[in-house]
């Protein structure tokens, strides 16, 4: 949960601006003035302006040091204006370079050597060391803060930026299938083609069927080339076809005989009336069963798995789940990577919907729903981790 820097920054204040009420309340019983109003007026502007710090630091901190200047003139006990000030001071080491730190630094050792000064029986030589001691302690956690920031944030840039490489590539590797399927598409073209000419005045019927496969064959090649060119079109990657055509549905049961010998015990659960399927939903689908059982044999050797795909109406769903017996402790950890990656841009190239994630009951879980007709391919992906 992420609380606003505002909101923090007035807790922290109502905090240190109560120890200083309840410190101005034992002013008298430690052998100071009690505090009267004009003295609790000082207590409330050193102390409460430090909720603006993030925004203006050097500017509160002027203030607040300025302020407790006429509170000490005044006679009253110093100790009940010093977190402020304090507060203020770190905030400008955390947050402003060492020429702006160490004006004001000097501005609070000079403080601290006035307040010294200007109270009776002080004795100077403790007020001279927590005179320099305070300041430096102070600009070390400031300098400190503002270094694990900065190293945060090139941290987070470094992560961003190598996510987009990871995408950059998945999406290479989409197109590479794609392009499977598409060439899959112009063969059927080219060869009904050939047939619709070859028979076009002899056998009408046969040139009509011919054509109407063209027509289908085209639709898809179509849509699946829309498809690739709306996912690749932000950045511009091309991928080169390659290697043997995109596998299917059809080969589903061949890749869990290969995981059971791996080592997996997998159910193959498979209901619903089978339907002819596009090429590119089939192979989204199997690329992600794929990736869902490798990482079954490397996050959790030992434990078993269930693929369960359903053909509905419209869809089609497939759900990828293991027990979590003999689950790597590192995955625990795992929050990504190509595999995540992967399902989620095929999810959203054919409009589906992904959820992946830990299981209540224990193990992992991958599901995914995926429109089977192209008016209900939705633009669009959903991820829940």
């Amino acid at each position: 949960m992420r609380i606003h820097p505002l909101v923090v920054d007035g807790l922290i204040t109502a905090a240190h601006t109560t120890v200083a009420v309840l410190l101005g309340r034992e002013a008298a019983a430690q052998g100071w003035t009690e505090l009267d109003a004009p003295a609790w007026i000082l207590v409330a502007l050193a102390n409460l302006p430090t909720v603006l710090r993030g925004r203006a630091p050097v500017t509160v901190c002027l203030f607040v040091h300025a302020v407790a200047v006429v509170y000490v003139s005044r006679g009253d006990w110093p100790v009940v204006n010093s977190f402020g000030p304090m507060l203020a001071f770190y905030t400008v080491a955390s947050l402003r370079p060492a020429r702006t730190t160490a004006a004001c630094a000097a501005l609070m050792t000079a403080v601290w050597i006035y307040a010294g000064l200007v109270t009776a029986d002080s004795s100077m030589a403790s007020v001279l060391a927590q005179s320099v001691a305070y300041p430096v302690v102070l600009w070390w956690f400031g300098h400190t803060a503002r270094r694990t920031a900065d190293l945060t944030r090139q941290l987070r840039a470094e992560q961003a930026e190598r996510a987009r490489r990871e995408v950059a590539e998945e999406r290479v590797r989409i197109a590479r299938e794609l392009h499977d399927v598409v060439a899959h598409h112009m063969a059927v073209i080219n060869v009904q083609a050939g047939l619709a000419r070859f028979v076009f005045t002899s056998d009408a019927r046969t040139a009509r069927e011919a054509l109407d496969t063209i027509a289908g064959s085209s639709g898809e090649a179509l849509a699946e080339l829309r498809r690739m060119l709306g996912l690749l079109r932000a950045d511009g990657v091309q991928g080169a076809a390659d290697g043997a055509p995109a596998p299917g549905l059809d080969q589903l049961a061949d890749m869990v005989e290969r995981v059971r010998a791996g080592g997996v015990p997998v159910d193959l659960r498979i209901t619903g009336e089978a339907r002819p399927l596009p090429p590119g939903v089939q192979l989204c689908l199997y690329r992600v069963v794929q990736e869902a059982l490798t990482n079954v044999l490397k996050h959790a050797p030992g434990a078993h798995a269930t693929v369960q795909l359903a053909y509905r109406a419209g869809e089609m769903t497939l759900s990828i789940n293991d027990d979590g017996k003999g689950v790597n402790p590192a995955r625990k950890q795992e929050r990504g990577g190509h595999g995540l990656i992967g399902m989620r841009e095929r999810a959203k190239l054919y409009g589906g919907t992904i959820v992946v994630g830990p299981r209540s009951e224990g193990g992992f879980g991958v599901h995914l729903t995926l429109p089977t007709s192209v008016p209900a391919a939705r633009r669009g992906d959903a991820v829940a981790e």
